[in-house]
């Protein structure tokens, strides 16, 4: 029997400033009641409304539960009609309360789009829509397995990676170590991350630069004395800085690729809404080789 596609609808039940560029954001609602979060950094798809709408407009879920299907039928809403859609991750969950947060970056200027917008303003009651976490999409081998294995964790992003970053670290088994490396604007946007392990983070404050335009975090990994023994690598922020930081890890320090989790949260000038550039699809295409691969019991 196929699995129900997990399409939500959520209700903001609280909005609180964290920093002055992140806002956490608590929902609730029904459809959050056959939530399961069972690792960190659990990602989700939400859906904002357009102008004019209270909800924004999903297509119902098909009883075979194809996501294909689905995606597809949501692409066929007129496009002045269509939500926009943007990926973030859980960042709590409290199944006895039935609510999840989320943590929203607010950007700036020109790079302030539908999410940033809507999280400036939001309040309760206000609805959106979601997908996930799904079972379909999960990683072969669950993170929290591949972290266990390793000596040690390599932690590096931009602000768009703390939430997940603060998921990790709060996953880690008592007494393992990590090493984090987080661009930030500046000490204000810094935020606490509690853990069992033994985290060391390093704060990289890139000042009036804009997010993205600077190579600050991946100088920073590139100077680093690393700890020894066995990494494993979690990567994550602006496309092109995680690229430069994976062929750092494998080309100059020889880490398997096999040891490395990555993801391009989002790109400079682009948006989910554009196209993938051709970098896109080699990623996506790799992640899917090496998906088949542990599927397959590669090591």
């Amino acid at each position: 029997m196929p699995r129900p596609l997990p399409v939500r609808y959520v209700h903001v039940t609280r909005a609180r400033t964290l920093t002055p560029h992140m806002r956490r954001v608590t929902f609730g609602g029904d459809d959050l009641a056959d939530l399961v979060c069972d690792g960190p950094d659990q990602q989700v798809k939400l859906y904002f409304p357009r102008p004019g709408q209270v909800r924004p407009r999903l297509p119902e879920p098909g009883p075979d539960g194809d996501p294909a299907r689905w995606y597809t039928a949501y692409t066929a809403i007129p496009e002045a009609e269509r939500p926009w859609m943007r990926s973030y991750t859980i960042r709590n969950h409290d199944p006895r309360a039935g609510t999840i947060d989320v943590d929203f970056v607010l950007h700036d200027g020109d790079d302030a789009g539908p999410a940033t917008r809507w999280a400036r303003s939001a309040g309760p009651g206000d609805v959106l829509g979601m997908f996930g976490p799904s079972a379909d999409f999960a990683r072969p081998v669950p993170l929290a397995a591949s972290i266990a294995a390793a000596d040690w964790l390599l932690l590096a992003g931009d602000e768009s990676a703390l939430p997940a970053i603060g998921t990790l670290v709060e996953a880690l088994p008592p007494g393992h170590r990590a090493v984090a490396f987080v661009e930030v604007r500046d000490a204000a946007e810094e935020q606490p991350l509690h853990t069992r392990g033994e985290l060391t983070v390093h704060w990289l404050h890139r000042g009036d630069a804009p997010a993205g335009r600077t190579d600050l975090l991946v100088r920073a990994v590139r100077a680093a004395r690393l700890p020894e023994g066995r990494m494993f690598a979690w990567l994550a922020g602006e496309a092109g800085a995680v690229r430069a930081l994976r062929r750092h890890l494998v080309d100059e320090r020889g880490v398997p690729k096999r040891a490395i989790d990555f993801s391009g949260y989002w790109r400079v000038r682009l948006t989910q809404d554009d196209a993938p550039t051709e970098a896109d699809l080699a990623d996506a295409a790799e992640l899917l080789a090496r998906a088949r691969e542990l599927a397959a019991g590669g090591a």
